[in-house]
């Protein structure tokens, strides 16, 4: 089989159309039509079906979509094996990482990745949500993002996940509120507060809601703002109470607000690294995978 054929048919599975696939590529629409109906003349099975004024994959599709990985990570690791005979770089890894990950393990990644020569590192600061992230797989080597802990995993068909770390969720109050003396925090004390929170979607808004469905307690939200360190200065100034990631903050407001953890129950995140199957295999995308352990680990022992 043609490999540059199964990169287009993988380029389709993962964008979900013919005109995706074809700006991803940079050829036409109809370039990539021709290349996956050349792959399907050429396995000599059905590959795509008519869906609405599209295409979408058969069975016989999606399997070979699997294999296709495969095939491309394993002639990626030969690349990368042969370049170091050819006394080139160790390549190039493009990140993508949302915004309170950025400012919890960029700073010393960034310190780590500059003692390793060679390893060339783009990094894209994106704010996303989890189903955002298998469609971020197709332009990045690695998209660290997070999910409530009592979500759905990712599907691992076509996906690697590599956990990071597990950031426990606070109740960010005011200095002088009622409940600061508290050790623990019962969410049912909470129930006629005012709850700044993140925009629906977004995994500790997940969470929220997740608590709210097994306590039966339901937070009134009045603010949603996507920048803890905002959400922070508003709880600081008596504007509501919010739930805020263990590790992440240490700011300005710090010592205006009090942190304490919810009583009886779990309130986390999970930051993990998702990749194309195979992709981590490659030295420089496994040194990064390393790196990021390293510094997780760094921040969760400073905690």
């Amino acid at each position: 089989m043609d490999v540059g054929r199964l990169r287009v048919l993988r380029e389709f599975a993962d964008r979900g159309s013919v005109t995706a696939a074809a700006k991803a590529l940079h050829c036409t629409p109809s370039a990539v039509s021709q290349q996956l109906r050349a792959l399907q003349a050429e396995v000599g099975l059905v590959l795509t079906e008519p869906a609405g004024r599209g295409l979408r994959l058969t069975d016989a599709g999606r399997t070979l979509v699997v294999h296709a990985d495969e095939v491309i990570a394993a002639l990626d690791r030969a690349e990368a094996a042969l370049d170091v005979f050819r006394s080139l770089p160790h390549g190039r890894v493009r990140v993508a990482i949302f915004p309170s990950a950025a400012l919890m393990l960029l700073p010393g990644l960034l310190h780590r990745l500059g003692e390793v020569e060679g390893l060339d590192v783009e990094v894209r600061y994106l704010d996303m949500t989890p189903r955002e992230v298998p469609e971020l797989v197709a332009d990045f080597d690695i998209v660290v993002t997070h999910r409530d802990e009592h979500a759905e995993p990712f599907p691992s068909a076509r996906l690697d996940v590599v956990p990071l770390l597990r950031e426990p969720l606070d109740v960010a109050l005011p200095g002088g509120h009622r409940l600061a003396r508290r050790r623990r925090v019962d969410l049912t004390e909470l129930a006629g507060e005012q709850w700044i929170s993140v925009d629906v979607g977004f995994p500790v808004d997940d969470v929220l809601r997740s608590l709210a469905v097994r306590t039966g307690v339901r937070p009134q939200v009045t603010q949603r703002i996507n920048d803890f360190r905002i959400i922070e200065a508003l709880v600081a100034a008596g504007h509501g109470i919010a739930l805020l990631p263990r590790y992440t903050l240490a700011g300005t407001w710090s010592r205006r607000i009090v942190r304490r953890p919810l009583a009886g129950i779990r309130a986390a995140r999970l930051i993990e690294a998702v990749l194309r199957t195979g992709t981590g295999t490659r030295p420089p995308v496994a040194t990064v995978l390393e790196l990021l352990h390293a510094e997780a680990e760094a921040v969760t022992r400073k905690a």
